[in-house]
């Protein structure tokens, strides 16, 4: 379970561009939820995601992952418990390694640094499983370097090389956005099995909103540092795209757009 507990994060303190984005936040996922995360530019999704990862610090307010506070607990260190997934294929993967290479990489994940050779060959078999389940054809060209990869390949790769090593949290960082229309479905079915097969708990931010309609099991939406809607379950299954947008446009009116 991730809880964040009155959460304050502001931007240029102490200036006069001084912003506050959280103020007092407060948000529980449950394990085993799947959250789809919607809201307009500067809502503050990304920022939240940051906060969990560690990318960026708060200002005050606390993280737990499983009632261990992590909210001091640096990025790196993080990163064993949490896989993350960017908007930029080429973030998730090294594009001048091979795709053996990088799942040695990813599998390696958290262990300690040696002097024994990055590949270890009596896993090059279970890496090429994995890839094989990604339906891409990749487990029959590892030895070809990332780099030269679509990047829809790629982002499968990254989705996989995330939730290779033992996780307790997926975080997508709208990691679909940009991809075609079809690349994205296909990313998203992969991503749905995955969480489905791991049993993950997840966050995903998106701006598809027939992807945040579609996958998980609870959607929220983002406005002003603030979650101005929470449907879960029955509710959420029930949510349809023309929700949201009567939401965005209230919301729209009320900021006198």
């Amino acid at each position: 379970m991730l809880e964040l507990k009155n959460i304050n994060k502001y931007y240029n303190a102490g200036t006069v561009n001084e912003m506050c984005l959280f103020q007092d936040f407060n948000l529980k996922v449950d394990e085993g939820e799947f959250v789809s995360v919607v809201g307009s530019n500067g809502s503050g999704k990304t920022t939240l995601l940051n906060l969990i990862c560690g990318s960026i610090p708060l200002d005050s307010g606390s993280i737990l992952i499983n009632g261990e506070n992590i909210t001091r607990m640096p990025e790196y260190k993080r990163q064993r418990r949490i896989g993350r997934v960017y908007q930029n294929p080429a973030m998730g993967t090294c594009p001048n390694m091979t795709i053996l290479e990088n799942m040695a990489l990813a599998d390696n994940k958290g262990k300690a640094f040696n002097l024994l050779p990055g590949t270890n060959k009596s896993r090059i078999d279970f890496y090429r499983d994995q890839l094989k389940t990604l339906g891409l054809g990749l487990e029959d060209k590892m030895q070809v370097k990332v780099g030269v990869l679509s990047g829809g390949q790629r982002q499968a790769m990254a989705l996989l090389m995330s939730t290779m090593p033992p996780i307790e949290f997926l975080i997508l960082d709208e990691h679909t956005a940009a991809l075609d229309p079809k690349t994205a479905d296909t990313i998203m079915e992969l991503t749905d099995k995955i969480v489905r097969e791991k049993h993950l708990t997840t966050i995903m931010v998106t701006h598809n909103l027939r992807f945040a309609v579609e996958y998980g099991n609870r959607l929220l939406m983002m406005h002003q540092g603030e979650a101005v809607m929470d449907r879960r379950a029955a509710e959420k299954a029930s949510t349809k795209i023309e929700d949201i947008l009567d939401m965005f446009n209230q919301i729209s009116i009320e900021c006198g757009n």
